[in-house]
């Protein structure tokens, strides 16, 4: 019985997506996907998941990452994709970033470095604030995010582009 539901929910979802890729339409210059973002991301469907700040001076095996930031952004990475992972997502799903750093001189290599948590290129539209403080001592950079999973624009169908 439950083979049979599984099948019937798996003819459905190619019926409902025609056996499509489903992707979201990033809209991003040359100077843009230098810097790893995107002015635009269009979405159609799919389910939002708005991803509180990440941060922290720990990282998951518990060794002290304070004042570190290339160690704090991959942690936070990590943490995007286990919260993705539960709702059947990936680090790819994410379409709107808002960065908060400390150091203004953290801003560039920042921005480098989202690009290999992107390596397909589909940058998420983003927003790089640089602030006084953050939550913690040693705490140099809180990211919150937002995605959109299995939305059904393929590349170009939901652009505002002529």
């Amino acid at each position: 019985m439950l083979k049979i539901i599984a099948s019937m929910m798996t003819a459905a979802i190619v019926i409902v997506y025609g056996g499509q890729a489903m992707s979201a339409d990033y809209l991003a210059g040359d100077f843009q996907k230098s810097r790893g973002y995107s002015t635009a991301v269009a979405t159609e469907g799919g389910r939002t998941i708005w991803i509180a700040g990440e941060g922290g001076t720990k990282d998951t095996k518990g060794n002290d990452i304070s004042n570190n930031t290339p160690a704090q952004i991959e942690y936070i990475f990590g943490q995007f994709a286990e919260t993705l992972k539960t709702y059947g997502g990936t680090t790819d799903d994410i379409v709107k970033m808002t960065v908060f750093i400390k150091d203004q001189a953290d801003g560039t290599p920042f921005t480098q470095m989202r690009k290999k948590f992107f390596p397909k290129g589909n940058y998420p539209a983003s927003s790089l604030i640089t602030i006084k403080d953050l939550a913690w001592p040693g705490m140099m950079i809180e990211i919150e995010a937002f995605a959109v999973i299995k939305d059904t624009c393929t590349q170009g169908s939901c652009s505002a582009k002529p």
